[in-house]
C-alpha cells in the first residue's frame, strides 16, 4: 500500500537536526561560564566555584560526545530528543542547588528546555519535561545551598517570595509550554499544506507538459492510422476470393486494432474534458464493462464480478478516469500469465474498483515511487513473452494516478500477499457521495438489477 501524503517528509522535517541542539547548549554553556565567574572574581561572591565548573563540564563533555559520534545533519528522534532536554533541566537544577536554589534570578531559566520541547516535540513529551522543571524547582524551594552573597551580610529571602517564584515557574511552564506548541503546530500545518500543495503542482506540471505531446502525437498518427486502414480495406477487397481463414483473421484483428488505436488517440484529444463534465451516466457495472470490452480478444481470461450493499452506484463518464483505468487494465492483461481478476464492490458510503493478475507483479522500485513520472512497470524480463518492444517511458502510472485521483479517488498499489501466489493488485476507491457527485437524478435500479437489456430499451453507455 503506497502513501503519497506528504507526513512523512513533514514528520522527519520536524525532527530537530542535532547541530542545533548542540550550538544550543554551547551557548548555554557560555551564558552559565561568565555568570560564574563573573559572580566569582567580578562581584567576589563566594560560590561552590570547584563544582559549578564540574556541572558545567559534564555538558561539555555531553556536547562533545555527541559532535563525535553524530553527523552535524543528524536529526534527533522525538526520545532522543526529550532525552537531551531533559539532561538539560536536570543540568540546571543542579546548578541552582549550589547557588541558592529558587532565590537564584536565573531560576526561569527552567522554561528554556519546556519551550523548545514544545516547539519541536509531541505534547505528550513536553507535558514530562515541563512535570520534571516543577518538580526540580519544587525541590529546589525546599532544598539548597544558601544564596551567595557579599562576605559582610547573608542574604535570606521570605518563603512567601519563593513561593511566588516557583508559581511563576509553574505557571509560566503551562503558559509558554501550551502557547509555544499552538503556535508551532500551526506553522507545522502550513508547512504541511504548502508541501502538499506544492507536491500536487509538481504532478499537475509533470501531466500538464504531456498535453502538447499528447497532441502532437494525435495529429502525427492520424495519417499513418488512416494510411494502414486504407491499405488493410485494399487487401481485404483483392483476397476475401482466395484468403486462407488465417489471413482473414489477421486483417480483421488489423482493423480492429486501427479503430482500437483510433479510440486511444481521440481520448488523449478528450482529456480536458474533465470540467466539462461526462457524456452521459453510466453505472458502475456498465463502467467495468467498457474497460474490459477492448481487453476481451487479447487471449487473457478476465473474471469480473460486481456486487455490493444497496442500489448500485452512478457516476457520469470521465474521459480522464476512463483513460486512466484503462490504461491499468490495460498493464494487467499484459503482465498476466493466464487470468486478470476485476472486481467492482460499494457500500453505502464506498465505491471501490480492485484489479489483480497472476503476473510477476510490482517490483519493489515501482511500490516505493508509485505516482512519479518516469517509473516504469515495464522491463524487457517481466513482460509478456520477454520482447521489449512494448517498454515504455514510465508515463503511464503516473498519467493515470493522477487522473484518477483529480476524480477525488485513492489509488493503492500492492502485491498478492498470498505465499503461492504471485500478481499485482491496484485497488482504487471514492467515497460514494464524490463517485456519484455529477450523476444524472434519474434512477438505476433498473441497471442494478442484473436484466439484459431488450432490443427496445436504450443503451445506458
Amino acid at each position: 500500500m503506497i502513501d503519497m501524503s506528504t507526513n512523512g517528509f513533514v514528520r522527519n522535517a520536524r525532527h530537530l537536526r542535532l547541530d542545533t541542539f548542540v550550538r544550543l547548549r554551547w551557548l548555554a554553556i557560555t551564558g552559565q561560564s561568565a555568570a560564574v565567574v563573573g559572580a566569582q572574581f567580578g562581584l567576589g561572591l563566594p560560590l561552590p566555584f570547584g563544582w559549578c565548573f564540574l556541572v558545567i563540564a559534564a555538558s561539555s563533555w555531553l556536547n562533545l560526545a555527541l559532535r563525535i559520534r553524530f553527523p552535524a545533519s543528524y536529526r534527533l528522534s522525538d526520545d532522543s530528543a526529550a532525552l537531551l532536554l531533559a539532561f538539560d533541566i536536570v543540568q540546571l537544577a543542579a546548578l541552582l542547588f549550589l547557588t541558592g536554589g529558587l532565590q537564584n534570578p536565573f531560576s526561569l531559566l527552567f522554561l528554556a528546555p519546556v519551550l523548545i520541547s514544545a516547539t519541536a516535540l509531541p505534547p505528550e513529551r513536553t507535558l514530562a519535561l515541563g512535570l520534571l522543571a516543577v518538580g526540580l524547582a519544587t525541590l529546589l524551594a525546599l532544598i539548597h545551598r544558601p544564596l551567595p552573597w557579599f562576605s559582610d551580610g547573608r542574604l535570606e529571602l521570605p518563603f512567601l517570595y519563593i513561593s511566588g517564584v516557583w508559581t511563576a515557574i509553574l505557571l509560566g511552564t503551562a503558559f509558554t509550554g501550551v502557547y509555544a506548541w499552538k503556535v508551532a503546530e500551526e506553522t507545522r500545518q502550513l508547512a504541511q499544506a504548502l508541501a502538499a500543495t506544492e507536491l500536487v503542482l509538481a504532478r499537475e506540471q509533470h501531466l500538464s507538459q504531456l498535453d502538447g505531446l499528447a497532441a502532437a502525437a494525435a495529429h502525427e498518427l492520424g495519417t499513418p492510422l488512416g494510411t494502414i486502414m486504407v491499405v488493410t480495406k485494399e487487401l481485404t477487397r483483392q483476397l476475401a476470393p482466395t484468403a486462407s481463414p488465417a489471413v482473414r483473421d489477421d486483417l480483421a484483428l488489423l482493423r480492429d486494432q486501427v479503430d482500437r488505436c483510433r479510440g486511444i488517440l481521440s481520448k488523449l484529444t478528450s482529456l480536458d474534458g474533465d470540467e466539462a463534465g461526462f457524456l452521459q451516466t453510466v453505472s458502475l457495472s456498465h463502467l467495468v464493462e467498457e474497460l474490459v470490452a477492448p481487453q476481451r480478444a487479447m487471449g487473457t481470461i478476465l473474471d469480473v464480478s460486481n456486487r455490493g450493499e444497496g442500489p448500485e452506484p452512478a457516476c457520469r463518464r470521465n474521459p480522464g478516469v476512463l483513460f486512466g483505468l484503462a490504461n491499468i487494465v490495460d498493464n494487467a492483461v499484459d503482465f498476466a500469465a493466464t487470468r486478470v481478476v476485476i472486481e467492482a464492490r460499494w457500500t453505502l458510503d464506498r465505491v471501490w474498483l480492485e484489479m489483480r493478475d497472476d503476473g510477476p507483479g510490482f517490483s519493489s522500485e515501482v511500490l516505493l515511487r508509485a505516482g512519479e513520472p518516469y517509473v516504469t512497470t515495464r522491463s524487457p524480463d517481466r513482460s509478456r513473452g520477454g520482447d521489449d518492444t512494448g517498454a515504455g517511458l514510465g508515463l503511464g502510472l503516473f498519467i493515470a494516478k493522477t487522473l484518477i485521483e483529480r476524480s477525488g479517488a485513492q489509488l493503492t498499489l500492492s502485491n498478492v500477499s498470498h505465499p503461492a501466489n504471485s500478481g499485482a493488485v491496484v485497488r482504487v476507491s471514492w467515497a460514494r457521495h464524490i463517485f456519484e457527485r455529477d450523476a444524472a437524478t434519474r434512477p438505476y435500479a433498473q441497471l442494478s438489477s442484473g436484466q439484459p437489456l431488450t432490443e427496445s430499451g436504450p443503451a445506458p453507455i
